[in-house]
């Protein structure tokens, strides 16, 4: 029995699904348990570095992975996928943060919910089926280059005031800014790094963020015992509590309910909403392709099918309640999902206990979170940035695939970082459709059946007569009747006829000569059903119809 998806207005969700298709027993939950902690070890770091990448304090990252990821596991239509803030988020949120301040971001992640509801409802679930591959590698791989683009102040610790948005501008400024380097803090960067890259080498089934950090904490304490000084996540970011005493990193108090728009001095009027409605959207579109990219992921590696527009459901639930308690966007992330996965995940529960162990953290440890190195944030940001770069897949791109596929692919990659994701993505849809259409309409060719009828033509068309091949294909034909009598076509191999085809066909047949008629035989359906549409009817000596080839020329004898 399928519980996935909605009837009307009730959503089913896939914690139900899972826990009746299967039985749930203390077994499962242990595994669950196991998978939980897991992913909540790796998210807690992730969830901090992406907030502070976004342009936000921390500990908005980890009520993100809490608030969200716990409503998007009751509620998505993908059993393994953990949500929470992305990598791929960043390049939005980051001008958002700036210009609107985390009232805006708050606000915009909002309205980016009720657009991705309204997507569900609408039923278009199956968007990432239309976005090619080239476009797909391309955005991300131009994301990842501009994360890791954004991670060098902080990795090397230079001192810039202001990070220009502008992406030649900010490689510019971090260029001149190089004399400035932090030893220290870049020995911290680079030992994390190393760790992070070493680890999995080992084959040991925790992950390697937290040793990672561990290693660069040790390394910033061992550097502070000669007085060099280290940016930490406590130095850089401060918090005002409810008896308005400041405190500095990570509060450990729970996640408050604040309406998004009460934070700092943010003026909701109807020209912020109108700025801010495009932005949203742009997150909405944004949070489709990356979690139904992820649960199509999930769906290989478990022999399991998801349901596409309950997932967009319930994201959109997760962005419209976490703003509320102070999250930001969040999506399913392919990394902690795929970790969820491999660490014997069997329902969401998995997720649920992982925004359990967030909170945990939040509320037991958060002083010692604040201890962790700016610097060490950065190289996992910047390991991040290189998994969601594919290497190895743009490489295989470059190799093997058709020189039209790459060129879109670089030109996204390009509009990516140099512009706008939301330009990238739209031209490169335009561009992969017209090079498709293209190809297909070379597909569209004809085929001379000899026969002994000298005063007949006979022409198999072999591809669909659509509007870009249409013109063509009938032009062809008209250039080959000098000479005969009667045509026929054979449209055994046609299996579209369009708008822009029929048209072209009305019109070969009006510029026929008198003494020449035609004859189509075969018809498959769609064509036969749009001839019909149209009215087309057999016109004596000149237009008729067959339903075989042999009938066509029997009749021409």
């Amino acid at each position: 029995m399928k519980l996935y998806g909605f009837t009307g207005t009730k959503i089913c969700c896939a914690f139900i699904s899972a826990c009746i298709t299967t039985p749930y027993n203390l077994t499962r939950f242990f595994k669950d348990l196991i998978a939980g902690i897991t992913v909540g070890i790796i998210a807690i770091p992730l969830a901090m570095a992406l907030a502070i990448a976004s342009g936000v304090p921390p500990q908005h990252g980890l009520y993100t992975a809490i608030i969200a990821g716990l409503v998007i596991a009751l509620t998505g239509g993908s059993r393994y996928s953990v949500s929470g803030p992305t990598a791929a988020f960043v390049v939005i949120l980051y001008p958002v943060s700036l210009q609107y301040g985390l009232a805006g971001l708050l606000v915009s992640t909002l309205l980016s919910g009720f657009f991705l509801i309204l997507m569900g409802v609408v039923r278009l679930g199956r968007l990432i089926e239309y976005i090619p591959l080239p476009v797909v590698l391309g955005f991300t791989s131009g994301i990842a280059i501009t994360i890791a683009t954004m991670q060098i102040k902080d990795f090397f610790g230079l001192t810039l005031e202001h990070m220009p948005e502008n992406y030649v501008t900010k490689v510019i400024e971090l260029a001149k800014t190089l004399p400035t380097i932090n030893i220290a803090d870049t020995l911290v960067g680079i030992v994390t790094l190393i760790v992070l890259i070493v680890w999995p080498k080992f084959r040991v089934k925790i992950s390697g963020h937290l040793p990672a950090l561990i290693a660069g904490i040790a390394v910033m304490f061992i550097f502070k015992q000669f007085g060099y000084q280290i940016e930490t996540i406590g130095s850089r970011f401060t918090y005002t509590l409810a008896d308005n005493s400041i405190g500095h990193g990570i509060p450990s108090v729970l996640p408050e309910f604040i309406l998004p728009w009460q934070y700092s001095d943010f003026n909701l009027d109807w020209s912020t909403l109108s700025a801010l409605l495009p932005i949203s959207l742009t997150m909405a579109m944004l949070c489709a392709i990356e979690s139904l990219l992820c649960a199509v992921v999930l769906d290989e590696m478990t022999h399991t099918k998801h349901h596409s527009n309950s997932e967009l459901i319930g994201q959109g639930l997760g962005n419209i309640i976490a703003p509320f308690f102070g999250g930001i966007s969040a999506t399913a992330a392919i990394a902690r999902s795929a970790a969820n996965v491999k660490a014997g995940a069997t329902s969401p529960v998995a997720a649920m206990l992982h925004s359990i162990i967030v909170l945990l953290a939040l509320i037991c440890f958060a002083p010692l979170l604040s201890y962790i190195p700016l610097s060490a944030m950065a190289a996992l940001l910047l390991i991040v940035a290189w998994n969601m770069s594919a290497v190895q897949r743009v490489i295989y791109i470059i190799k093997r695939a058709p020189k039209d596929d790459i060129l879109i692919m670089l030109i996204c990659m390009s509009l990516t970082v140099l512009f706008d994701m939301v330009i990238a993505i739209t031209l490169g849809i335009v561009l992969a459709s017209i090079l498709f259409m293209r190809r297909i309409a070379h597909m569209t060719r004809l085929v001379e059946i000899n026969r002994n009828n000298e005063k007949t033509l006979v022409l198999r068309i072999n591809g669909p007569l659509f509007f870009a091949a249409a013109e063509r294909t009938f032009s062809e034909i008209y250039q080959k009747i000098n000479g005969y009598e009667h045509i026929v076509l054979q449209w055994d191999a046609v299996p579209i006829l369009d708008a822009g085809g029929l048209n072209a066909l009305i019109h070969f047949i009006d510029e026929l000569p008198k003494q020449v008629d035609l004859s189509i035989c075969e018809l498959q359906f769609q064509p036969l059903k749009t001839i019909a549409r149209a009215k087309i009817v057999p016109i004596p000596n000149k237009l008729m119809f067959y339903s075989t080839l042999d009938e066509a020329l029997k009749d021409k004898e």
